[in-house]
């Protein structure tokens, strides 16, 4: 007997929970993988966004490819299905999270780590990735301790949050956009910043004073405020407590997150994202999910890369998913990511770039 993870979101867990429960499915690239396992096998069932352990399916027949929907109304993209038998399944409320002490110090590959760490994070990307034995066996007499009457993890306001769905109104249909944040994981380690932290904390922080003696509003992440709080004195009458935005719900809370935004008004004059440690990926990810609803202010996007060279950034906005949102759009909006490569000079070259831009695009 091995040990799989299974992923579920919050939308699949539900449409399975609706389901007989007895086929689980995976994405055609799977299809390798899946092809390792044998009936006997057994699914260990996380529950991403909320990092919880919920359940698990034994593997009875499979894999086999069948497109008829379960998971979705149409167009089901988890066509490598297995039968299973269902051993445990626990109501959100009582799946173990990751974080709980007992868990956290028995799976090998979160053992000995800080709670904020993200270094176990690799091993839950996925599915169809195989446990180490000791670590299923450990999960499994675990959540069939836990089933089916266990100690109860209420949700709080944040996991609330998190299983909220986002749907974004297109011409043809309506669609479901994750929204990326990262406060739950800032709020959960109050450790000192590293060098490299506060590093991206003063960029961010200069930035928020350029724009304010320009006369511009700002906003800065919540997140982010006690670090840049630290390093730029506002007066008070320029950093915003709310966007003055009317925006959608999911556009909104996307916005909410780039590192700082300069305002007029109900305007956003210019969007920046500090990247150093995270990859700018991420933030060419937040300007498509805001552009491709909202494309009137796109062009005013920076991403400033701190040590790390133009070349590689422009490289990621290359990929093939942004070629293909370039050529989609490419009569409505100008997708202008410019990039301010900083290294000891940082502060110097911010200052006087920043000048030429805002005196060139206002």
């Amino acid at each position: 007997m091995a040990y799989f993870i299974d992923l579920f979101s919050p939308e699949t867990y539900e449409a399975f929970t609706r389901s007989s429960r007895d086929i689980s499915g995976f994405r055609l690239r799977h299809k390798g993988m899946a092809e390792r396992i044998k009936p006997g096998d057994v699914f260990v069932c996380y529950l991403t966004r909320l990092s919880r352990w919920f359940g698990l399916l034994e593997v009875v027949q499979g894999p086999f490819i069948d497109d008829k929907p379960i998971f979705v109304p149409e167009n089901d993209p988890f066509v490598v299905r297995f039968r299973v038998r269902q051993l445990v399944w626990l109501e959100i409320e009582k799946a173990i999270p990751i974080h709980d002490d007992v868990i956290w110090s028995g799976l090998s590959f979160t053992r000995g780590l800080e709670r904020g760490s993200i270094g176990w994070t690799g091993k839950v990307r996925g599915s169809l990735v195989r446990l180490d034995d000791r670590d299923g066996k450990f999960l499994a007499e675990k959540l069939t301790a836990q089933f089916p009457q266990g100690k109860a993890y209420p949700l709080d306001e944040q996991d609330t949050k998190k299983l909220a769905t986002h749907t974004v109104n297109r011409p043809d249909k309506v669609v479901t956009v994750s929204v990326p944040d990262d406060s739950a994981v800032v709020e959960e380690v109050p450790a000192a910043p590293s060098a490299e932290t506060r590093e991206s904390i003063r960029v961010q922080a200069l930035i928020a004073q350029i724009g304010a003696r320009m006369g511009l509003s700002i906003w800065i992440p919540r997140a982010d405020r006690g670090g840049v709080l630290k390093e730029w004195k506002d007066d008070g009458q320029n950093l915003l407590e709310r966007l003055p935005l009317n925006y959608d719900d999911t556009t909104l809370r996307t916005i909410e997150q780039i590192d700082v935004l300069w305002l007029r008004a109900r305007s956003i004059v210019r969007a920046f994202e500090v990247e150093h440690t995270t990859s700018v990926y991420r933030a060419f990810c937040e300007w498509l999910i805001c552009s491709r609803f909202n494309p009137t202010w796109t062009s005013n996007c920076t991403s400033s890369r701190l040590r790390r060279s133009a070349r590689k950034c422009f490289k990621s906005s290359n990929v093939p998913c942004f070629l293909y949102w370039r050529k989609a759009l490419s009569r409505t909006v100008v997708l202008t990511f410019r990039t301010i490569a900083c290294a000891n000079s940082a502060h110097r070259s911010i200052s006087r770039t920043f000048r030429t831009l805002y005196s060139t695009n206002t």
